[in-house]
């Protein structure tokens, strides 16, 4: 039982190149926190210090943000596809 998250390019030295990462399923916290034993570093990139994803990252789960969901406590299940997309600023 996997979820699939997909790596965008910036965070990819983090993951030793790797587009798509398989952790297990749970909530969006939970994910975050197995990417960060996996790949030391990234949670910090992913969310602030009160532990809630930063304004300038969009998490999906299965094309649906977040926000508009449980945010970090989103459940996740097998199968599901989570994406880590930057917000491109602009200006």
């Amino acid at each position: 039982m996997s979820v699939h998250v997909r790596i965008p390019t910036p965070l990819r030295k983090l993951t030793r190149e790797q587009e798509v990462v398989e952790v297990a399923p749970g909530t969006i916290g939970a994910v975050i926190a197995e990417l960060q034993s996996k790949f030391p570093g990234i949670k910090e990139r992913l969310v602030d210090e009160a532990g809630q994803v930063r304004r300038f990252v969009n998490v999906y789960v299965n094309e649906e943000d977040i926000r508009f969901l449980q945010n970090n406590e989103t459940p996740t299940k097998d199968g599901d596809e989570v994406s880590i997309i930057p917000a491109i600023a602009g200006g």
